[in-house]
């Protein structure tokens, strides 16, 4: 089936737990989905050309002055930007980074990064040496970044990439619905508005070769804010099976509007706000560069939802959490239903949400090794605390924690916790770990093994095949070699009516290993945390769980996306036992701890004038933890 022809047979019923056997009696080969991102919006220009395909707010206090494009212009706009990336010699398998906060042209970029070669989004908060190292894993010789009046520390970044040598080629985008200032010069590149780069390139196909489902369209980085992070491929059957799989639903029509603000390093954004709708024929409104972090959004959301007659948003809990402190002084009848992932939904925000609005959020899971999305809930139905039913194509299952699991997997029965597996055509092929004559370096890690996808993550399913979710394998708390999951004491905190966040970790323990704390944030400033420690002693299930200390913080870390964040809390938790233990040596002049790659690591500070045998004992006593530790002694003219 070519991507011209009538896709509307492909779309299933699929509303109710029970529509899954019925979809999944069509093998997905038999759908007729475009094989790229390409033939999609291809045919989406093709079947709606004159329809507004986005709308992008030049910031929240602007939105009633966007810049709209069609169908017909969008395609026409990637043509030209792929043609003029074809033109700097961006080719199948080269990849072009792309580093700036959301706006008009940004999406252009990504559509006419893989269309051209392999876009690589990175999220322009990470640290420069770690945008650096992404960008040199993937190969990238072109970056198309932000210009000084968008985000000038983004620009500021580009700039260096190209002064070390890493990029030959700077592409710069404008801020939405705003014209071009003159362009710094930078030092070993080019340096170019897109717009510019693109005048006079053909905008009625691509001059390149277009890609295969097979080939790759995308490296998306997995999070991380310290530690560089991994970069995980992406294929072109990935992106488009997933979204498919995300629009094949009745709860919206085709005429219903998207409202986006996720940033487009992330898959999310790409897959469900972007990707998902231009199957449909659906509008996209997007918000500003700052997104869900511009405090303005949240004072004018719920008049732009009347205004655009907004139909449904992405978002993580901590935005719900806002919003539902926001007097709905709108009309919002159009919003059907919010989705919401990336993170656990706490029943309160779920509750108070729904409460404060009438809008009834719609859980998901998924992780961007899965492309994007593995799993949803039904507005129909509803299961406390499920996250939902496995999306048509793709399979679970649950295996024993700890143990290399047989292939293929048995998995066990349900009801029993263990660690999630998925499979299916949107499981990634790999991380990337380089690029020689050869090619691109991919692998999957240990993490893929016969096309099954270990998660990570813990959980279990009922007998009608709906998630649950009980944490992650690397935040179980191992006291003397007894796991428990934070989950149940963040649960218990959760409880208390003035905590409104909670965060378990493990602090090093000399005898179990570890034992349990917990970190919260409060509504009531008053309650206390030996209140609160008595409170979790009695609403755990069981005595060990209980923590040890419960500490409050003004707010929970989260990553850049909005999830949480547990290395900090690790490394607060390890700082604080050390420096106990030692603080009846004199020569200790001062602790820190650092979270990076995955673990923490303790720095213990001597005086100038310390002693071999000080050294030597401070040695002694972090010996009895395993955790890193180094030792250092300042020098004197450091005073």
């Amino acid at each position: 089936m070519s991507i011209h022809s009538d896709i509307d047979v492909a779309w299933p019923r699929c509303d109710h737990p029970d529509d899954l056997t019925a979809v999944e009696a069509t093998p997905l080969a038999e759908r007729g989905l475009p094989g790229t991102s390409y033939d999609l919006l291809r045919r989406a220009a093709e079947r709606w050309p004159g329809r507004t395909a986005l709308t992008v707010l030049p910031d929240a206090a602007s939105w009633r002055t966007p810049a709209t494009r069609t169908y017909s212009r969008l395609l026409a706009d990637v043509h030209q930007a792929a043609n003029a990336l074809h033109r700097l010699g961006v080719r199948r398998h080269d990849a072009v980074a792309l580093l700036s906060p959301n706006c008009d042209e940004l999406v252009t970029a990504l559509l006419a990064a893989q269309l051209a070669g392999i876009a690589t989004p990175v999220n322009p908060a990470l640290t420069r040496g770690h945008v650096a190292e992404l960008i040199r894993r993937s190969g990238a010789r072109v970056v198309i970044t932000a210009s000084p009046e968008l985000d000038p520390e983004t620009f500021a970044t580009s700039a260096e990439l190209a002064r070390d040598g890493l990029v030959d080629h700077v592409l710069v985008l404008r801020p939405t619905a705003a014209g071009q200032a003159p362009l710094p010069a930078v030092e070993n590149a080019t340096v170019a508005y897109l717009a510019d780069a693109a005048a006079g390139c053909e905008r009625d196909r691509f001059l390149g070769e277009p890609p295969t489902g097979t080939d790759l369209a995308a490296f998306f980085h997995t999070g991380g804010t310290t530690g560089t992070p991994k970069l995980a491929a992406h294929t072109h059957t990935n992106e488009i099976s997933d979204a498919w799989m995300i629009a094949a639903n009745s709860v919206l029509d085709e005429d219903s509007v998207v409202f986006a603000a996720l940033p487009l390093f992330h898959v999310n954004a790409l897959v469900v706000t972007l990707l998902a709708p231009l199957l449909r024929g659906r509008q996209v409104v997007w918000a500003g560069p700052l997104g869900y972090r511009d405090i303005t959004l949240f004072k004018e959301f719920w008049h732009i939802v009347e205004h655009y007659r907004i139909a449904t948003m992405s978002a993580v809990p901590t935005v719900y959490a806002v919003l539902a402190t926001c007097p709905v002084d709108a009309d919002i009848s159009s919003m059907r239903c919010a989705m919401v992932g990336a993170s656990a939904l706490p029943d309160g925000v779920r509750s108070h949400f729904e409460t404060a609005t009438g809008i009834p959020l719609l859980e998901g899971y998924g992780l961007t090794e899965a492309t994007c999305a593995s799993v949803r809930g039904f507005l129909g139905v509803r299961r406390p605390g499920s996250v939902g039913q496995r999306l048509p194509y793709q399979h679970i299952k649950i295996v024993d924690v700890g143990e290399i699991p047989g292939f293929p997997p048995t998995g066990l029965p349900p009801g029993e916790v263990g660690t999630i597996l998925i499979s299916g055509p949107t499981v990634f092929p790999g991380y990337v770990e380089g690029r020689d004559a050869d090619g691109y370096r991919i692998s999957g890690q240990g993490k893929v093994v016969d096309g099954w996808l270990d998660t990570g993550d813990l959980g279990y399913v009922d007998e009608d095949g709906f998630l649950y979710l009980t944490g992650r394998a690397k935040d179980l708390i191992i006291r003397g070699g007894h796991n428990m999951d934070p989950r149940v004491i963040e649960d218990a905190l959760l409880s208390h009516p003035a905590v409104t966040g909670a965060l378990a970790v493990g602090q090093p323990d000399r005898r179990a290993g570890e034992v349990p704390v917990a970190y919260v944030t409060l509504a009531d400033a008053s309650v206390g945390e030996d209140e609160l420690r008595a409170w979790a002693a009695e609403h755990v299930s069981e005595a060990a769980a209980a923590p040890k200390a419960v500490r409050v913080l003004a707010a929970l870390p989260v990553t850049a996306v909005g999830k949480p964040y547990k290395l900090p809390l690790r490394a607060d938790a390890t700082r604080r036992v050390l420096a106990d233990l030692l603080d009846d040596l004199d020569d200790v002049e001062g602790i820190g701890a650092e979270a990076d790659s995955g673990s923490v690591t303790v720095t213990v500070t001597l005086r100038p004038s310390a002693s071999a045998d000080s050294t030597a004992e401070v040695e002694r006593r972090v010996g009895d933890f395993a955790v890193p530790c180094r030792i250092v002694t300042r020098k004197p003219e450091d005073d």
